[in-house]
């Protein structure tokens, strides 16, 4: 599969034949044919592509959380955050390292924030998480 370009948008190419092509629009995934002279490849990912049909937000966490228990920590900092890094130590069986790991993959993706937990260090989701896992629920 590729990706075509008609006037500014970028569509999947779904069949091409003489005159036209049948194109999927990647955000309704509705279908229409458009004439071959008005089409010009794009050079996008096709894949890519696809994926924006799942919003924004959910796309970030579903790229970035590698793991269940990177999803776990998420969702708790979502229900329950923000929560100091203490709290976060002695309910969860992460080590240090590992709870600094799992919190920093989720900072680099703009998922998690420092926070100040009753004059302690800690971590909150951020808005964009907080959206992303809502429209997964």
């Amino acid at each position: 599969m590729r990706t075509v370009e008609h006037n500014g948008k970028v569509y999947l190419l779904v069949k091409q034949s003489g005159d036209s092509s049948l194109v999927r629009d990647p955000e309704t995934g509705e279908e229409q044919y458009l004439p071959n002279e008005e089409l010009t490849v794009s050079g996008d990912s096709p894949l890519a592509v696809a994926a924006e049909r799942i919003p924004g937000a959910s796309r970030r966490v579903l790229t970035a959380v590698h793991s269940e228990q990177t999803l776990g920590m998420l969702v708790e900092l979502d229900e329950r955050g923000p929560l100091a890094v203490r709290e976060l130590l002695g309910s969860y069986d992460l080590c240090e390292s590992d709870l600094h790991g799992v919190v920093g993959e989720l900072r680099a993706a703009g998922l998690v924030r420092e926070a100040d937990v009753g004059g302690e260090r800690g971590y909150a989701v951020t808005d964009l998480a907080s959206e992303g896992l809502a429209e997964l629920r």
